[in-house]
């Protein structure tokens, strides 16, 4: 009979705190016995939205990222914040970040983006006939220009590596199939 694979949490400290997410250490009991520290992103999620307009364009932000001191191609998103559900997350980064309403939000799928070293789990969303049409309440930190592409335009900014921010671009292609339909 295999061994349980499941890790063993013996302890669980909270190293620093921050508005968007923690960092955590665990210290681990692997199934052979041996005893290890794991530190990594404890986070409390995020949602993608891709905005698709009635007249099939989808609606891209140039943001400036801090961390690597460029600007980048992405898709309105943001973290979920408590008590908040995703899809309550998605329709605030909608409004928060382009002054986006929609007549539809649908969830598309959800994926982990560093599961080594972080639980992030991010909701990717297709928000349908978008339209701008309330004032957007930004971040401070949320550098943000907007643009609008068509649909294929944008699917090949996502394939062609314009759009560096992977996430965004898995998010974009994850709606493609979605498109047809309307």
């Amino acid at each position: 009979m295999a061994a349980d694979p499941l890790w063993e949490t013996l302890t669980t400290i909270c190293l620093w705190r921050s508005q968007w997410y923690n960092l955590r250490q665990d210290r681990i009991r692997l199934p052979t016995g041996e005893e290890i520290t794991y530190t990594y992103q404890d986070h409390p999620g995020a949602v993608f939205v891709v905005p698709f307009t009635s007249d099939g364009r989808v609606v891209l932000i140039r943001q400036y990222r801090h961390p690597i001191r460029e600007w980048l191609w992405e898709v309105p998103a943001g973290a979920v914040e408590a008590p908040e559900t995703p899809v309550e997350a998605a329709w605030r980064e909608l409004a928060e970040e382009i002054g986006g309403t929609a007549n539809e939000m649908q969830l598309v799928g959800d994926f982990f983006a560093a599961s080594s070293v972080s639980n992030l789990r991010i909701y990717v969303f297709l928000a349908a006939d978008v339209v701008l049409d309330v004032p957007t309440n930004r971040e401070a930190t949320e550098l943000i220009e907007i643009a609008l592409f068509p649909v294929e335009e944008a699917l090949a900014m996502a394939r062609s590596g314009v759009i560096r921010d992977g996430q965004s671009a898995l998010a974009l292609l994850w709606c493609e199939p979605l498109w047809a339909h309307l």
